[in-house]
C-alpha cells in the first residue's frame, strides 16, 4: 500500500467510539505494534496482521490486474473493511481496528480512518 493511509497514533484510534483494539502491521503481515482495551492477547493480535498482510498483497494484487486489464485505475490501494456477526475491522494502509459494531458510529470511524 502506498496511498492515503491512516495516520493516527494506536491510543488515537482507540479513543474512537466501539474501537476495542488497533494495530500496526508491516506490509508483509508482521505485528509491529498493538493496544486493545480488551486484553486482547499478542497472539490474536500477530494471526490478525498476518490476516490483514494477506488480504493487502490479494487486494493489491486483484487492483493490478483490472487496472491492466481492462484498464482501469484501481491503484494505489488505500482501504478494506470486513464486518460480521459482532465485529467490524476497518484497514488503512497498514493500521487497522477491531470495532465491537454496536458500539460504534462506523460512517464517523470510517471518516476518522481517511476511509470516506
Amino acid at each position: 500500500m502506498k496511498g492515503n493511509e491512516c495516520n493516527l497514533s494506536l491510543d488515537e484510534l482507540l479513543e474512537l467510539d466501539g474501537v476495542m483494539a488497533a494495530g500496526i502491521f508491516s506490509p508483509e503481515g508482521k505485528l509491529v505494534n498493538y493496544k486493545s482495551k480488551t486484553g486482547m492477547p499478542e497472539e490474536m493480535a500477530q494471526m490478525t496482521a498476518k490476516f490483514c498482510g494477506a488480504v493487502n498483497t490479494m487486494f493489491d494484487a486483484l487492483a493490478t490486474a483490472y487496472s491492466e486489464l481492462y484498464k482501469m485505475s484501481w491503484t494505489p490501494q488505500h482501504n478494506w473493511m470486513y464486518s460480521g456477526g459482532d465485529w467490524t475491522i476497518v484497514i488503512s494502509g497498514t493500521r487497522g481496528v477491531f470495532v465491537e459494531s454496536s458500539k460504534a458510529d462506523i460512517q464517523k470511524l470510517l471518516v476518522s480512518l481517511g476511509v470516506c
